[in-house]
């Protein structure tokens, strides 16, 4: 078979090719086309053959050159800006403020009210207004609230300040899985979630680097130490903000990396993976309301909550767990550091084989497992023993933050349409949310060191992670099975008029009022 054969010209990008699904062109064909790196040209042949993983892997780097790291920073700036509360503690917040324990966790928990509010209609904004205004527009506003952070000097100033960071900052979370749906396929979803997520962990150990310089500045300017981490935290993340809307990636079709075959590919490869649902339907307030009444959801949600409480107590009280060792402020700060290292890396580790084998139940149910064994370490470990108690932190920070990828992806991966996936992320976020309230409560400095009812918290938590988890696991592969069996009896009222059986299982009606409950779509666990 030659080029000339195929009728293939140079320059002819237009060119329609019918490909039979003989086992010759199977075959052939299949050799030919890898041989000669012509799949640019037969955008049309992806259904029927595989592509070769050197153009695979070029593919998902272009599109993640721009998008990824985009998305990172915005995270880690989000979580940076959110818990250097912790850090501005340990540099004398409290005492600068005149603030009581329950003031301060009374700070913490009015940021996270607004978070919930704000979520899910701003997810829906977002659907409305694009990603590339949306994103780039609340980094830019909570940047500039953190900023004036730094210039509070009473209590009701912090809680003013807090309570519009919360505002600002509730529709990142949500905003990013959302927009990251737009470009990735379901079983690539874990890895692109952990790789923004890790930054997270990332600014766990940034934050503590960071706060240990910023502190040095106590006096300049007539300002405290802590107050120089809120302004300067704060004035990077305004100025990337408005810098990053420039070479922000709206959608595929925008992409500047990225060829028209290549976009044609990539769209397919979306609409395939989800059963050729729609990607972009009108909007119905029955779709938004069906992920309330989905157990599923509700499941994954529960177990945000669980994950949440224990995820965001460790990020605002771990400096204060390790200063309760009696280590000086600057050795605190530097200690922070190395548990979100190794939570980075056990996060990449483990979401790379949640995608590659599809295992989201069973990756959230081995790290909530690891998690357990960290929190359980440090209850049984004497006041004495700070090398073991420092020593559990790793596991459980590593544990506990690398929960939150597959759950994102979980929920998203078994959510269809795009409303539907919207605001079933939001929920999500919503339950970590509220446990992050939750958390802010839970390790009163009454306890230092050992902090009992924290530690017993987390460990119950944990456990429901682990339990709540496996039951939706069984529960969606029960699911499935019965959607199998009784496929013909769901879409019988979109058959077709002439009463034949050509069920009309891809319309945007059928799509629109089943979602992820049509036969053609297949529930992840």
């Amino acid at each position: 078979m030659s080029k000339h054969s195929l009728g293939l010209k140079k320059g002819d990008d237009d060119l329609e090719v019918q490909v039979s699904q003989s086992t010759y062109l199977r075959k052939q064909s299949w050799k030919f086309l890898n041989s000669r790196k012509l799949w640019w040209y037969f955008p049309e042949c992806y259904d029927a053959f595989k592509v070769s993983g050197r153009q695979a892997v070029r593919r998902g780097r272009k599109i993640l050159t721009g998008v990824i790291p985009i998305v990172a920073s915005y995270f880690l700036l989000s979580f940076l800006d959110r818990s250097n509360l912790g850090n501005a503690r340990v540099a004398g917040l409290q005492e600068s403020l005149h603030m009581s324990d329950h003031q301060f966790s009374l700070a913490i928990t009015l940021t996270f009210v607004p978070y919930i509010v704000v979520e899910l209609p701003a997810n829906l904004l977002l659907k409305k207004l694009g990603p590339k205004f949306f994103l780039p527009t609340i980094i830019t506003i909570w940047g500039l609230v953190t900023m004036l952070q730094g210039f509070v000097k009473s209590f009701n100033g912090l809680i003013c300040a807090r309570v519009f960071l919360g505002l600002a900052e509730g529709g990142m979370m949500p905003g990013i899985v959302l927009y990251l749906s737009y470009f990735y396929t379901r079983n690539e979803m874990q890895w692109r979630i952990a790789l923004f997520f890790a930054s997270a962990s990332l600014s766990g150990a940034f934050s503590g680097l960071l706060a240990y310089c910023l502190v040095k500045l106590d006096g300049k300017g007539g300002l405290d130490g802590w107050a120089w981490i809120f302004i300067v935290e704060g004035l990077f993340t305004c100025c990337w903000g408005i810098l990053s809307y420039f070479f922000f990636l709206d959608s595929i079709d925008a992409s500047r990396f990225l060829t028209v075959n290549e976009k044609k590919i990539l769209i397919t490869r979306l609409q395939k993976d989800r059963a050729k649902a729609p990607i972009d339907e009108t909007f119905s307030w029955a779709e938004v309301m069906q992920s309330f009444a989905s157990p599923h959801v509700l499941m994954v949600v529960l177990a945000f909550f669980l994950s949440g409480t224990s995820a965001f107590s460790m990020a605002y009280f771990q400096p204060t767990i390790i200063k309760s060792f009696g280590y000086s402020n600057s050795l605190t700060q530097l200690l922070s550091v190395p548990p979100y290292a190794v939570a980075f890396i056990w996060m990449m580790i483990s979401s790379y084989v949640s995608d590659k084998y599809g295992l989201r139940g069973l990756t959230i149910s081995f790290c909530a497992l690891i998690g357990l064994v960290g929190y359980i370490l440090f209850f049984v470990a004497e006041a004495s023993q700070k090398p073991l108690k420092y020593t559990s932190l790793f596991l459980s920070i590593t544990g506990i933050y690398s929960c939150t990828p597959p759950l994102l992806a979980w929920i998203s991966n078994n959510s269809a349409g795009s409303y539907r996936r919207a605001t079933s992320i939001a929920l999500g976020c919503v339950g970590a949310n509220l446990g992050g309230i939750c958390g802010t409560w839970i390790f009163p400095s009454s306890e230092s060191p050992k902090y009992r009812t924290g530690t017993i918290i987390n460990i119950a938590f944990s456990c429901g992670v682990i339990i709540v988890t496996i039951i939706n696991l069984v529960y969606l592969r029960k699911v499935n099975e019965h959607k199998t069996k009784n496929s013909e009896k769901i879409l019988s009222k979109y058959k077709t008029s002439d009463n034949n059986m050509d069920f009309k299982q891809n319309n945007s009606e059928a799509w629109q009022e089943l979602g992820d409950k049509h036969p053609n779509f297949t529930y992840v666990y």
